[in-house]
């Protein structure tokens, strides 16, 4: 059976790897996630991933406290290497061969992001994980996700949500009402101001024609049933 998607960028948020637990990193939780991933590389697809960090520090949390934003921002770049430190060592222990490969150099724990080698390690089946956002401050780990998948020319995003499964007209969990969107437009999740992505992600997005899936990570077997080309969550395309 041939995958709707040979080469994907999945985004994962950091809450997702805190687990039940709401802070930190879930050990139960990481080891999920990297059986999930295990069996879409057994699928031959190639895949690269970009933690967030919400689950340590928030660079908005920090402005709020009267931290100066790009500071606070750094900080949260931190974080996500933590994530994708853990995640990468989940992923080994299955078997997965790994590269995390950071925006900020920390050339004695991971490589520093270089997109050609990236590709490389992509094309000899490695798993890459992008990790330290943009590199730049005010900028999301979405925006990342969107900016990372545009080099590598990737097929989709996947935006694995944490007990979501997909976009909703409103918030499923405060307006019983509202109404999920099985597809989208990227002009539509911006006009409408839909929280798909942060507008700068939704943009780059667009202007590079990627499509997205958005879908619950909680449910085992929905990143494989993406990949697969079942049609599950939001898709948001041209």
């Amino acid at each position: 059976m041939t995958n709707k998607y040979q080469r994907v960028v999945l985004k994962v948020s950091g809450e997702a790897l805190a687990g039940e637990t709401g802070f930190g990193i879930d050990p139960k939780t990481m080891k999920t996630i990297a059986q999930e991933l295990k069996e879409v590389y057994a699928m031959g697809v190639q895949i690269a991933v970009v933690c967030g960090g919400g689950n340590i520090w928030r660079g908005k949390t920090g402005e709020e406290i009267g931290m100066e934003r790009a500071q606070a921002d750094y900080m949260g770049m931190l974080a996500t290497i933590m994530n994708a430190l853990g995640l990468q060592d989940a992923l080994e222990n299955q078997g997965v061969p790994t590269r995390v490969q950071t925006s900020i150099e920390m050339r004695e724990i991971a490589e520093p992001y270089i997109r050609r080698r990236a590709i490389r390690h992509l094309e000899k089946n490695r798993v890459v994980i992008f990790a330290g956002g943009t590199g730049n401050p005010y900028f999301s780990t979405d925006t990342a996700a969107a900016l990372r998948a545009a080099e590598i020319e990737a097929d989709v995003i996947l935006m694995a949500k944490n007990g979501v499964d997909g976009v909703y007209s409103a918030d499923p969990n405060i307006d019983k009402e509202a109404e999920k969107y099985e597809e989208l437009t990227h002009t539509d999740v911006i006009t409408q101001g839909l929280q798909v992505m942060d507008s700068t992600a939704s943009s780059l997005s667009m202007d590079n024609d990627i499509p997205i899936v958005v879908f619950n990570l909680n449910e085992p077997g929905n990143i494989r049933r993406v990949v697969a080309g079942e049609h599950i969550g939001t898709t948001v395309k041209g």
